[in-house]
């Protein structure tokens, strides 16, 4: 079965004094407008008692104190301020912002519906119009070429609404279905496209400033999946789950692995390569997205039988050893599929019995994205809990029922110990689930500590990008620029990248580093130890494009460039109150 008919099946100054991870950043920001405003009051007072009012004539006012600077990022901040309750110049401001990543990003989601359409048409594929689905050539039995939808606005602009979630309006099909059953309607588009997805998903996230994607891609599962076949279809939840199970589906599917990675070691090379060319990289003419690293998580079909799920899995963190470019698995589609919530534990046993023959492997994971009403209760329990504490997944994508978990409080507790960061997804949570606004609990886990970062999941059949979901969260729970800063950051300490991070103890650089200052050239110790790390060189980045955006933010406020009465001139007009 195809990968598309199976998913419808299942239905991101100066950074050395500001604290990453599951603390909360901005601390430092908040402290040093704190400090601000209480020498203010201190001051109001002084000046309070030196008018003795008991004679006709105050006493002499005393000079002016010297008016607190500003840094940049404060200034920033306090724009932001002024800016959050305008959606235009919000988005202007955030498109802008540097976002260190998109970990939660599904590549063949992430194609707007136009270019699927259009791919179609170059291939002479075609067009059911009834249903709406992309087909391959010969266009008979009253299929129509898909060239035609260019001619015919009336069929375009129904197979756009078709194949995303643009226009859809609840009613006798809920979003939860529409979204997932799109995924087969185009599949026939992509099959051969996987460069012009690549240049699509690095254009878009240049155009957010974003700095890195893990994409989530399939490449070689059906081949891994077929390597079970001796091992049979066993019904869901009739697999007694346990290392010696484990370990005898594994030396009967292990051999086969080389060369499924071998194949696709080519097939990743030959679609980088031309996504390179595609965007011109190396030439005069590179289009932005040259500049965005991408890596790829290894996507597994969850819906599958146990043992083709098992064969999958081993396949990915195989591959995870042998390519750099594949850094980590997940299991992907629908949580609320029938054979997922009957095999969800023996999936997550699996993964663990993985995890403890190579550790080295990264595993993040979808889960909690349920909301009750889509399952019963007692499927709302627990796949939070087991995906971290048995799986040992390092992240955790969606998270959405988390408040149904059994003991949600240690379970959140423990995420924050352990560091596991939530992929928060919130226009998909909204179009799939129905949950969005307060009933989301991205509040919760922010009480919680437990470390948070934007991500897209399905920009393209979904309608968004990043820009989107920065905005949309800070509308709708009033995040500061601090916190949107933290998200960022988060991206890029939580990604998948090899080497060391660029944070030492919490809120300082590394000891190599310490001295250096991001949007400068770093010293030679500093140097040395980004050309070590992956992960550290782009985190070294990413706070240089801080400094520089926020040193062009804090003129263009100066300047009145966001609006008259929106830039703040002086310490006194920014801290009228401190940003929430």
């Amino acid at each position: 079965m195809s990968m598309g008919a199976l998913r419808t099946q299942m239905g991101r100054t100066q950074m050395g004094r500001t604290q990453m991870g599951r603390t909360q950043a901005g601390r430092t920001g908040a402290t040093r407008i704190r400090t601000i405003l209480a020498a203010g009051g201190l001051l109001l007072l002084a000046a309070c008692a030196a008018d003795g009012g008991h004679g006709d004539a105050p006493a002499a006012a005393p000079p002016a104190p010297a008016e607190a600077p500003q840094t940049p990022e404060l200034r920033t901040a306090t724009l932001f301020r002024h800016l959050r309750a305008d959606p235009v110049r919000l988005a202007m401001f955030l498109r802008r912002m540097p976002k260190g990543a998109d970990l939660h990003n599904h590549m063949s989601g992430g194609i707007y519906a136009e270019n699927m359409v259009d791919w179609a048409a170059a291939e002479s594929a075609c067009i059911d119009p009834k249903a709406l689905v992309l087909k391959p050539a010969p266009c008979t039995g009253g299929l129509v070429p898909a060239a035609d939808a260019r001619r015919d606005v009336g069929l375009y602009n129904r197979l756009i609404n078709a194949l995303s979630m643009r226009n859809f309006v609840a009613g006798a099909e809920s979003g939860h279905d529409h979204f997932f059953d799109s995924f087969a309607k185009f599949e026939p588009a992509l099959k051969a496209r996987v460069p012009e997805m690549l240049a699509e998903a690095a254009n878009r996230a240049a155009a957010s400033h974003v700095l890195y994607l893990e994409l989530m891609w399939s490449n070689g599962m059906s081949k891994a999946a077929a390597l079970a076949a001796p091992l049979g279809t066993p019904a869901p939840g009739t697999i007694p789950g346990n290392d010696a199970t484990f370990e005898a589906w594994r030396a009967k599917v292990e051999p086969g692995l080389p060369a499924v990675i071998a194949a696709a070691k080519a097939d990743t090379d030959a679609a980088e390569a031309r996504m390179r060319q595609i965007l011109r990289c190396g030439t005069a003419d590179a289009q932005p997205g040259c500049a965005v690293s991408i890596r790829y998580l290894a996507q597994v079909i969850r819906v599958l039988p146990a043992p083709q799920v098992f064969a999958q899995s081993l396949y990915g963190y195989a591959l995870t050893a042998a390519d750099p470019r594949f850094v980590g698995v997940n299991l992907v589609a629908p949580e609320d599929n029938p054979v997922t919530l009957k095999d969800y534990g023996l999936q997550m046993r699996l993964l663990g019995y993985l995890g403890r023959r190579m550790p080295a492997a990264n595993l993040s994971l979808h889960a909690g994205e349920l909301a009750l009403g889509l399952v019963p209760p007692e499927d709302l329990r627990d796949h939070i809990r087991l995906a971290v504490e048995v799986a040992g997944a390092k992240r955790i994508g969606h998270g959405v029922d988390i408040g149904q978990e059994t003991d949600a409080q240690h379970v959140l507790k423990t995420m924050a110990d352990r560091g596991v960061l939530v992929e928060i997804n919130l226009t998909s949570n909204d179009v799939i689930l129905g949950v969005t606004g307060r009933d989301h609990p991205i509040t919760a886990y922010r009480a919680f500590g437990v470390p948070l970062a934007l991500s897209t999941d399905d920009e393209g059949v979904s309608r968004i990008d990043l820009t989107h979901e920065y905005v949309r969260a800070a509308e709708t729970y009033g995040l500061d620029y601090a916190t949107l800063k933290t998200f960022s950051r988060n991206g890029l300490e939580h990604a998948f990248l090899p080497g060391a991070s660029l944070w030492g103890a919490p809120g300082q650089l590394v000891a190599s580093c310490a001295a250096d200052h991001p949007g400068t050239s770093p010293s030679a110790a500093c140097q040395a130890f980004l050309d070590q790390s992956q992960k550290a060189t782009l985190q070294w980045r990413l706070e240089a494009d801080f400094h520089d955006f926020e040193m062009a933010v804090a003129a263009e406020a100066e300047s009145g460039l966001w609006g008259q009465g929106h830039g703040p001139k002086t310490t006194a007009e920014s801290l009228g109150k401190s940003p929430n």
